[in-house]
């Protein structure tokens, strides 16, 4: 059975991340800073010295990268790129600055943006977290950093990623995906991944 580590898993579940790996094909072994969502490993996206190198065939990763200070990206593509086995491959989505910027330059910094199931979400919330959550006490939920679809795919390469396949969604998501693989591999195998695993709306 092929085996996925869900970083940043939160409650979450396998069913939660992405068509491609909520198969019987996929084991999933979640992957958290907080202990009390009871992950498989609890840990950092910087230092998942828990985990052992080329010990996973994939990574998932939703959300979780805008929470790091920008000098700690680097250090965690590293750790993501360091547990893959040499066939590889990493899904990542985060926030889509160049989409929400769009509204900030409308003057909507405040304005709902679009309705989560924690509620309305403005771009004030994407751009620093989720303003209810830090205010009930989860400081996780700040973001230190961001990134455009042109940012993400060179962090990416430059953690040593030999291919990356991206795609920016913007409004009602906002988001950027991103497969990025350890090794070299053929063009349309690259487009499979992502077909599996990026969602076209």
């Amino acid at each position: 059975m092929l085996k996925f580590i869900h970083v940043g898993c939160g409650p979450k579940r396998k069913d939660r991340t992405t068509p491609g790996f909520n198969t019987p094909d996929w084991q999933e072994v979640r992957f958290d800073i907080d202990a009390s969502v009871e992950p498989d490993i609890t840990g950092t996206m910087t230092n998942m010295s828990a985990v052992p190198s080329g010990s996973m065939d994939a990574l998932f990763s939703s959300h979780n990268i805008e929470h790091l200070y920008p000098h700690e990206v680097s250090v965690a593509l590293a750790e993501f790129r360091r547990v893959l086995t040499p066939n590889g491959f990493a899904v990542i989505t985060c926030p889509d600055l160049k989409s929400v910027c769009a509204l900030v330059a409308e003057d909507k910094l405040t304005e709902p943006a679009y309705t989560s199931p924690a509620g309305p979400i403005a771009p004030v919330d994407i751009l620093y977290g989720h303003r209810a959550a830090m205010q009930a006490g989860n400081l996780y939920m700040a973001h230190r950093c961001g990134f455009t679809e042109k940012v993400l795919v060179a962090c990416l390469k430059e953690a040593g990623f030999a291919m990356v396949a991206s795609r920016a969604r913007p409004g009602p998501y906002f988001d950027l995906w991103a497969v990025a693989t350890v090794a070299e591999i053929a063009p349309e195998a690259l487009r499979d991944f992502a077909a599996q695993h990026i969602p076209l709306t």
